[in-house]
């Protein structure tokens, strides 16, 4: 094996390495004392955009207003399927006794396959329904750089205050993407679909 082609192999070693520390190294969890950190519900309203826009080649429809200030219980990133070309990351999110890290120790919540799943650690902490009805699944629709810069501040655990539209997206072939309207659905097309229009993010002082 002659110099360059060693060199280039290391160099190539190297990067596939920095890659996977990059992929792989745990990401930071926000930790806070006990008790209700977001005790409102979603505030969701007629909405106040009444025109269809286009986002790329996707069609967007404004279902409701929706304002929200929740707890992340987990956040899962995607970039494949058509999806993740208009939403590139989900936050399952709680509010009411769903922010209160006691609750929350008492369960495993986890994401995946734009699913968000949660299961007692043993006895139920609070009621199913109340659990069912106090957090969500939601798909992150970043409607401008600004948001989409302060997705990198949110981390498990993390506080968010999102405004925008919950939406219909459609595209060609007959593709669509539809949000739910009501916070006691559960299973299939019970996730939000989230056009975020602002966000801020508050993690707790180290």
């Amino acid at each position: 094996m002659n110099t360059s082609t060693r060199v280039l192999l290391w160099s190539v070693l190297t990067l596939v390495l920095l890659f996977s520390v990059w992929h792989f190294w745990p990401s930071p969890v926000m930790e806070w004392e006990k008790g209700v950190l977001c005790p409102a519900i979603p505030v969701q309203t007629s909405p106040s955009r009444s025109s269809p826009w286009l986002h790329g080649d996707f069609m967007i429809t404004a279902l409701a207003d929706y304002d929200i200030r929740a707890r992340v219980l987990s956040r899962e990133e995607y970039g494949s399927g058509k999806e993740s070309d208009i939403s590139p990351v989900d936050f399952a999110l709680g509010w009411g006794r769903m922010s209160d890290s006691f609750v929350l120790e008492k369960l495993d919540i986890s994401q995946g396959h734009r699913w968000y799943k949660w299961k007692p650690k043993g006895l139920m902490p609070i009621p199913r329904k109340e659990i069912e009805e106090s957090s969500a699944n939601v798909h992150i629709l970043p409607a401008n750089d600004a948001v989409w810069d302060t997705i990198d501040d949110v981390y498990e655990g993390s506080v968010v205050h999102m405004t925008g539209y919950l939406v219909k997206v459609t595209s060609d072939g007959g593709w669509h993407w539809v949000s739910s309207t009501r916070r006691n659905d559960t299973g299939d097309g019970a996730c939000e679909v989230f056009w975020v229009e602002s966000l801020t993010v508050e993690n707790p002082e180290s």
